[in-house]
């Protein structure tokens, strides 16, 4: 959620009205929360008041009790401190509803844009702020076919009897399919290693309680798969869901600070707004195998470890020699938590599109205060408490990855195997099967 003492003041609630109109959205639900904190402020000086109350008359009770002489006025004092403790028992719990009512509703407000978002509502206009030229290579053929079909001619993947096991865009993975993929997974967590990422495999399962502080509401229904059972819970729709609670409700030390997590997972969406699209092939499915990269970090740096994050991910499918861009989304396209995200979209020759393989974020705090991720000096004063920024990016989707360099790698009889992944492949050339 973002920081709700920025409403507490006018200047504060216009800042945050304005960024969730850059955002397309309403601000009335910025006004409710607002006079949401008001009441609260208000009953929870009222609790004070009654706190401060009936600790007098405890101490002033406190003398009745200690003498064995029948005082007047005692019966009179137990009737006023039994009143004042059902009226604090009510003023409580007053507090504790507007406290989860403004948690509620503060939860649909999203992170402050960053100012270098641009305003609009059409991904069209995501302005393009880094190009990799296509290497055309010596070895490429005269007709690029799309990946499904180069797919087909390796006898890497049967989608047909996948989709009969496990339904729409079901698939297995099969032979050269299989060790490309194995590939790309073994390559990606050396790559991040060697720059000291810290690599993790994290849950494939999340408690909902918890995924509630990391997963945007919508994404409950549109993506998520629920598990039913004694205790409610959810796959993950990647590795960055578990990783963003690992150090929950921890304070961490400015020593500890940046710490950077390569996380590996299988990720499971449900793709609910997606029907009819990519239907062919193994771009967008509902399981696939992911490389993430997640960064916490002290606010002042989270910008230049942002920018530092792209890098790491415009150096890896450079490594790969494929041609990309990378763009800024739009202000209406970004997730509630995003202050600002780029995608790197890389070339597909076969229809002449750059389609997104990565998208990397910086949620600031966004996260860190459901989660309650803190840092600095302990020293008890809740003024004083300082949340992580926490930043998260695709290393590599390994099955979209694959698409792409199937269709970039293809010749007349087979597929070319990339120079940095021919170790972990065992050979330079993977022949078609189906012709």
């Amino acid at each position: 959620m973002i920081d709700l003492a920025l409403l507490r003041t006018p200047e504060g609630i216009e800042l945050v009205k304005a960024s969730e109109i850059r955002r397309g959205n309403k601000t009335d639900r910025v006004d409710a929360v607002a006079s949401l904190i008001e009441k609260r402020t208000k009953v929870r000086y009222e609790l004070d008041q009654l706190n401060k109350q009936l600790n007098a008359l405890t101490r002033e009770g406190a003398k009745y009790f200690k003498s064995k002489e029948v005082m007047e006025g005692k019966e009179e004092l137990l009737k006023r401190i039994s009143k004042t403790k059902e009226e604090q028992a009510a003023c409580a719990s007053k507090l504790s509803a507007l406290e989860a009512e403004t948690n509620s509703l503060s939860g649909g407000i999203g992170n402050l844009l960053d100012s270098n978002v641009v305003t609009s509502d059409n991904e069209d206009k995501n302005p393009v702020i880094f190009l990799q030229d296509l290497k055309r290579k010596e070895f490429s053929p005269v007709v690029f076919l799309p990946f499904d079909k180069v797919l087909e001619r390796l006898g890497a993947t049967d989608t047909e009897r996948g989709a009969k096991i496990s339904g729409h865009r079901g698939y297995f993975l099969k032979d050269s399919g299989l060790i490309l993929a194995q590939s790309l997974i073994r390559y990606g967590m050396d790559f991040l290693r060697k720059r000291e990422y810290c690599l993790i495999q994290t849950p494939y399962m999340m408690n909902k309680e918890v995924m509630k502080k990391t997963a945007q509401l919508s994404d409950f229904d549109d993506q998520l798969y629920k598990i039913e059972g004694a205790n409610e819970a959810y796959l993950i729709a990647t590795s960055e869901q578990p990783i963003s609670a690992l150090h929950s409700d921890e304070w961490l030390r400015d020593a500890e600070l940046p710490i950077k997590y390569g996380g590996y997972s299988t990720c499971f969406r449900k793709e609910a707004g997606a029907h009819g699209k990519d239907n062919r092939g193994i771009f967008r499915v509902h399981q696939f195998e992911k490389i993430e990269q997640f960064i916490i970090t002290a606010p002042e740096e989270s910008p230049s470890e942002f920018l530092a994050m792209v890098e790491r991910s415009k150096d890896f499918y450079d490594s790969l020699e494929l041609g990309f861009r990378v763009v800024s989304i739009v202000s209406g396209a970004l997730n509630d938590a995003a202050a600002i995200k780029y995608d790197l979209e890389a070339f597909f020759p076969a229809t002449q599109r750059y389609r997104e393989l990565v998208s990397c974020s910086n949620c600031t705090d966004y996260q860190s205060r459901d989660l309650n991720i803190r840092f600095g000096f302990v020293d008890g004063n809740e003024s004083s408490k300082k949340y992580v920024h926490m930043l998260n990016g695709t290393l590599c989707a390994v099955q979209r990855t694959l698409c792409c360099l199937l269709e970039n790698y293809q010749t007349e009889g087979g597929v070319m195997v990339p120079s940095v992944l021919v170790p972990y492949v065992g050979e330079d050339f993977l022949p078609y099967i189906n012709v």
